[in-house]
C-alpha cells in the first residue's frame, strides 16, 4: 500500500509540473505542442538520470520512494498521449511539416536525452 500512496502522490506532483511547464513553454514560444515536446524530452532525461543515480549511489533505496519518484512524479510528468494528440491535431489541420517535426524531434531528442541522462546518472 505504501507504493500505491507514493506513486499517487508523485503522480499528482508530476501532473502539476507537466501542466505548468507545458503551458509556460507553449505560451513563451507560441508554438502549439512545443510544451508537450519539451516535457517529454525533459522527462526522458530526468527519469533515467534518476534511475542511474539510484542504481549507482542508492541501490538500497526503499521501493516506495524509488517508485514514488520514477513511476509517480515522472509518470505524471511525461505526456506521451498528449504528444500523440498534438501530432494528430497538426496532421488533421494539414500542418504535416509540424506534425512530422514533432514526431521525429520528440523521439530522436527523447532517445538522446535518455542515453545522456542514464550516462550522467550512472557517473554521478
Amino acid at each position: 500500500m505504501a507504493v500505491v500512496i507514493a506513486v499517487a502522490a508523485g503522480g499528482a506532483l508530476g501532473s502539476v509540473l507537466r501542466y505548468l511547464l507545458a503551458t509556460w513553454v507553449t505560451e513563451t514560444t507560441r508554438l502549439g505542442g512545443a510544451g508537450t515536446m519539451a516535457v517529454n524530452v525533459i522527462g526522458a532525461f530526468g527519469l533515467v538520470l534518476l534511475l542511474g543515480i539510484i542504481e549507482s549511489r542508492y541501490p538500497s533505496m526503499p521501493r516506495p520512494v524509488a517508485l514514488g519518484i520514477s513511476a509517480g512524479v515522472f509518470g505524471g510528468f511525461t505526456t506521451f498521449s498528449s504528444f500523440m494528440w498534438d501530432v494528430v491535431d497538426h496532421a488533421e489541420g494539414d500542418r504535416w511539416p509540424v506534425a512530422l517535426a514533432m514526431l521525429l524531434g520528440t523521439v530522436v531528442l527523447g532517445l538522446l536525452a535518455m542515453v545522456a541522462g542514464l550516462a550522467a546518472g550512472r557517473a554521478a
